[in-house]
């Protein structure tokens, strides 16, 4: 079958459908990932097709405005200004969208939810879509509250704050879908009935988030989706060095989180460590972290590495609570300190203590050198949350959740087996 994968965002949107994208060629698939230009070289380079996204998008996401809006730092005026950037970015994202299915004509189109031309896409060339997301939030529950929102839960309202937040970008969109979908789909403005997916995989470990008893058997936890293709990298000389000196470092990397100063930050970083009595590995990957190179010996600094190689040498691993790197800390079993920013990292972060595999979340408001120490110190001292953690990572990479999203489309008879040439049937 040819099968169109359409994501939208950072790497941590990108890098698990790559992962997705090479077990459906494994399995015998023709596939595309229509994802933004700057992935180009990372997608191609592992033999799978690509077309062409805005990479407008991930620019804009390093301008004041952006960085204002994501940090907290000037409210919503600052969300709402950057809307009107966002909207000449989404207009060509829907366009590029349908040329690349034209194109290439998939019998089925897996989408993550910014890409939102997929469903419309779906809905002209008569195939099925299916939603994929690396976290819950577009099915409703009474469980919990969407991960979008700051509550644990919001009780008899949860239901809604997933309809809420699912619906927003559509709401934000909808008259320039309209548009488009006349113009270049040749579509009524509106769709006669809601589209909803013919399925939804959620790309995250039932282990971390347990299934809702209240979704629909068209829904299913598959666990992640990790991208382990990176088989001979090794530390090089300097950081096998700085391994091989003293017990196991603890990892600590923000990414490209927004409204830090990169020398405060290294700084309070390198102090925060040694007051926890530790050695650390800086990682500056984002531009978080960096600065002049520190003259203190308890500290490495690297631009990266990849995770499921690097982590498992960490005593413990700090970072923001993106998705997937909370899923590569959970996975090599280590104890993990989130320092949540936005979006969804504080519901990871909230996760991550619940489970009991590491200390509860520090908010960005609360962030120092002795916050960051105790947290460091606890998740290192406590024979609890490294048991725990250690047991949870365990259960993690036992999971195949690459090989349980295909089953379960073959099952859902959305995806045809290579044995049983099956075909795909649309949603009733």
């Amino acid at each position: 079958m040819r099968v169109a994968i359409h994501t939208l965002g950072t790497r941590g949107d990108v890098q698990p459908y790559l992962a997705l994208a090479l077990g459906l060629k494994a399995a015998g698939h023709e596939v595309l990932i229509a994802a933004p230009s700057q992935f180009e070289a990372f997608i191609a380079s592992r033999g799978i097709a690509f077309a062409h996204l805005p990479g407008e998008f991930l620019a804009l996401m390093e301008t004041p405005e952006a960085k204002a809006a994501m940090s907290g730092s000037g409210g919503f005026a600052a969300g709402f200004k950057l809307i009107k950037h966002f909207k000449p970015i989404g207009r060509k994202e829907l366009t590029l969208e349908w040329a690349a299915a034209k194109a290439f004509q998939p019998e089925l189109i897996i989408y993550h939810p910014k890409a939102i031309a997929a469903p419309h896409i779906a809905e002209k060339l008569g195939c099925p879509a299916v939603l994929a997301s690396p976290l819950p939030g577009f099915t409703p529950t009474r469980a919990f509250a969407s991960p979008l929102v700051p509550f644990r839960s919001l009780g008899p309202l949860n239901r809604l704050t997933h309809s809420l937040m699912a619906g927003s970008g559509e709401a934000i969109f909808r008259r320039m879908v309209a548009e488009w979908r006349a113009a270049e789909l040749g579509l009524k403005t509106r769709p006669t009935r809601p589209l909803k997916p013919a399925a939804t995989l959620y790309g995250y470990s039932q282990y971390v988030m347990p299934v809702p008893s209240d979704w629909p058997d068209s829904v299913a936890v598959t666990g992640y989706w990790f991208l382990d293709d990176d088989k001979n990298w090794t530390p090089d000389p300097r950081l096998s060095s700085f391994l091989g000196s003293g017990e196991a470092p603890v990892y600590v990397g923000f990414g490209s989180m927004p409204g830090l100063d990169p020398v405060e930050m290294t700084s309070m970083i390198i102090e925060a460590l040694a007051r926890a009595g530790r050695r650390g590995v800086l990682a500056t990957g984002g531009g978080a972290i960096g600065g002049p190179a520190p003259a203190a010996d308890h500290v490495h600094v690297i631009e990266g590495a990849p995770h499921d190689k690097l982590f498992p040498l960490m005593s413990a691993c700090v970072h923001h609570g993106g998705a997937g790197t909370t899923a590569a800390s959970l996975r090599a079993g280590k104890p993990t300190v989130i320092c949540p920013f936005f979006g969804d990292q504080p519901f990871w972060g909230r996760r991550v203590a619940e489970l009991g595999a590491g200390p509860p979340p520090i908010d960005r408001r609360r962030l120092s050198a002795q916050t960051l120490a105790e947290a460091i110190a606890l998740a290192t001292g406590d024979a609890a949350i490294r048991r725990q953690a250690t047991a949870l990572g365990t259960r993690i990479d036992a999971e195949d959740g690459v090989g349980r999203s295909i089953d379960f489309l073959e099952r859902r008879q959305l995806l045809a087996s290579p044995l049983t040439n099956l075909k795909p049937v649309m949603p009733s």
